[in-house]
């Protein structure tokens, strides 16, 4: 009998997900199953004969789980992440195709064993060297966070009504936000310029499921790389106000592919994933790729 060791965020998306039902589920499913909140430290303490990490929660709670994998030494067990989504954006789930609807079928899907590898890009030139998952950035992101940062701490919406919310701010900074300079190179070529986004992306969607980068994917080892100048603004507008009405929209933005990018952006303030990074000045940043630096169970097909 496999060994699951549940990491579960209580606090995450809607809270329908308890401790009893989660445990219930795996367990009906054939799989021995170990308990731990990401709320307590104890649930670094993962024992060796562990067979794979079930990671209930969000992105924030991947993050905290895929940091604590990476910070280990090389010699110790590496082990697969399962993902059962409860939080609000889920893109990291999106990214590997798995629902957010019924975990029973994501829970069946485990017997198969199937992994897909990730990437992880890692930043340097920060105080200290960083990771993400999902992007790296500058612009209207880092703005969105701070505008979304006292209502997140008081809301008790539903999931769908926050990405409603955000999306709604979203669109009222891109309206006036001014373009910036940022001198940036994607694997030796100049692309500097004025943006009002600049965004590196490992996976197809960020902050509240906008998809920047339609083609990415986090097993190619290569980054995606995302430009909104000025004359891009309409069409990125567009796109978030089909989004907020339930609309399907075109892709509209220039993206680059490549595995090493050195950026300085005319300002501060910055996001890693959902980390919102204020400096003392701008920085000057090389970007990297680490191939399959995680690996994680793959959803129903």
């Amino acid at each position: 009998m496999k060994i699951a060791q549940l990491l579960h965020n209580p606090g995450a998306g809607d809270e329908e997900h308890s401790k009893k039902d989660l445990m219930a589920l795996i367990q009906s499913e054939g799989f021995a199953c170990r308990y731990a909140s990401t709320k307590k430290n104890e649930w670094k303490e993962i024992k060796t004969d562990v067979d794979f990490l079930v990671v209930a929660g969000g992105d924030g709670t991947v993050r905290k789980v895929a940091k604590h994998l990476l910070d280990r030494k090389l010699i110790e067990k590496p082990f697969p992440i399962a993902l059962l989504p409860h939080g609000t954006a889920n893109n990291i789930a999106g990214s590997l195709g798995i629902p957010t609807d019924d975990p029973r079928p994501i829970v069946q899907n485990w017997h198969s064993g199937r992994r897909k590898r990730f990437d992880v890009g890692l930043v340097e030139g920060l105080r200290h060297r960083q990771f993400f998952l999902e992007g790296a950035g500058y612009g209207i992101f880092p703005e969105l966070m701070k505008e979304m940062k006292d209502h997140q701490e008081k809301s008790t919406d539903a999931p769908e009504e926050k990405l409603k919310i955000a999306l709604d701010v979203l669109a009222g900074i891109l309206q006036t936000y001014e373009p910036r300079p940022c001198r940036i190179d994607v694997d030796g070529v100049d692309y500097s310029g004025e943006y009002m986004l600049v965004e590196v992306m490992n996976i197809r969607c960020i902050g509240p499921n906008l998809v920047l980068a339609p083609t990415a994917d986090p097993a190619d080892g290569q980054m995606e790389v995302v430009l909104v100048a000025e004359q891009q603004r309409h069409g990125l507008l567009t796109y978030i106000q089909n989004r907020l009405n339930g609309q399907a929209g075109g892709f509209w933005g220039t993206v680059l592919k490549g595995q090493t990018i050195r950026m300085r952006w005319d300002g501060p303030e910055m996001h890693l994933d959902d980390q919102f990074i204020q400096s003392k000045k701008p920085k000057d940043l090389r970007i990297t790729i680490h191939e399959g630096a995680l690996s994680f169970l793959e959803g129903p097909k």
